[in-house]
């Protein structure tokens, strides 16, 4: 099941990351009933879905969504698409996303004592990047002389230039010429047969989390929190919608919308009507 999956979403072009949610889920249900899951019938599906919403230390909810989708692909490639309707509805999240101020970015960015964590990320929030992206960052793809960064398409399945900034163009010189990674931009410690691998996204989950409480923010920060703070930073600078979403890689402008919700400049800036009493 696991190589009709994969011939699937390579056909598609759908993202590595996704197939990669979507095996390791179904891996555990197939553990759990020794069984692979096209075997499996309703009412099977259905307590191991109870099982993982009730259990005390229950999977999270990207575990229970991508379990959910992972059962829909295999029943639409086993041409079982009678079955996806028992499937549960998943809901759209519709939460605003957490954003960090600019003085708590510099912090977070200042705070690893090594460059190379610091430049991961200071890359990561200066091109708006998803972590996956990071780690798939080649040194072919930064061009010091057109100050910019390619990105080559995996989730939204567009490739795009994002603009290298000259402040992160000279921590990355200094870095390379210092660590001289190779082939990609942020090489792993360790190798394939010699080969040079790249960083993982659980490594890029380490740095930030070793060093979000030196900012003093009590917020909740993730790499992702980066990304929403440099779409929110750039629309609260002026820059418009629709550059937004080419450098986010956004198929959909309705995806790139939710940062208006955020945003606090020009005719969507807030403010209390405490300031309007007492400015008077």
């Amino acid at each position: 099941m696991h190589q009709k999956l994969v011939k699937s979403f390579t056909i598609n072009g759908k993202s590595k990351s996704t197939l990669t949610n979507y095996s390791r889920c179904l891996a555990h249900l197939a553990l759990h009933y020794k069984i692979s899951p096209e075997f499996l019938d309703k009412e099977q599906i259905d307590d191991y879905l109870f099982h993982c919403k009730t259990l005390q230390n229950s999977p999270s909810e990207s575990f229970f969504k991508h379990t959910v989708y992972g059962l829909r692909a295999v029943y639409k490639i086993s041409e079982m698409n009678q079955r996806k309707v028992y499937l549960p509805e998943i809901k759209q999240d519709k939460s605003l996303p957490e954003v960090m101020s600019l003085k708590e970015v510099k912090k977070l960015i200042q705070a690893p004592k090594y460059l190379k964590h610091r430049l991961m990320i200071a890359t990561l929030y200066g091109c708006g990047l998803r972590s996956y992206e990071l780690c798939a960052l080649k040194l072919s793809d930064v061009d010091f002389d057109r100050k910019t960064v390619f990105v080559k398409k995996q989730k939204g399945r567009l490739d795009r230039y994002v603009p290298l900034s000259d402040h992160l163009a000279r921590g990355l010189k200094k870095y390379i010429a210092t660590e001289k990674p190779y082939v990609y931009l942020f090489n792993s410690q360790v190798t394939d047969n010699g080969n040079p691998l790249p960083i993982t996204v659980r490594a890029i989950q380490w740095v930030i989390k070793e060093n979000r409480s030196k900012t003093g923010s009590s917020k909740k920060i993730t790499a992702h929190t980066l990304r929403h703070s440099f779409a929110t930073h750039l629309l609260e600078s002026g820059l418009n919608l629709i550059a937004l979403k080419e450098l986010l890689g956004h198929v959909r402008i309705e995806t790139t919308l939710k940062y208006l919700h955020v945003c606090n400049t020009g005719s969507s800036k807030k403010y209390s009507p405490l300031d309007l009493l007492y400015n008077k």
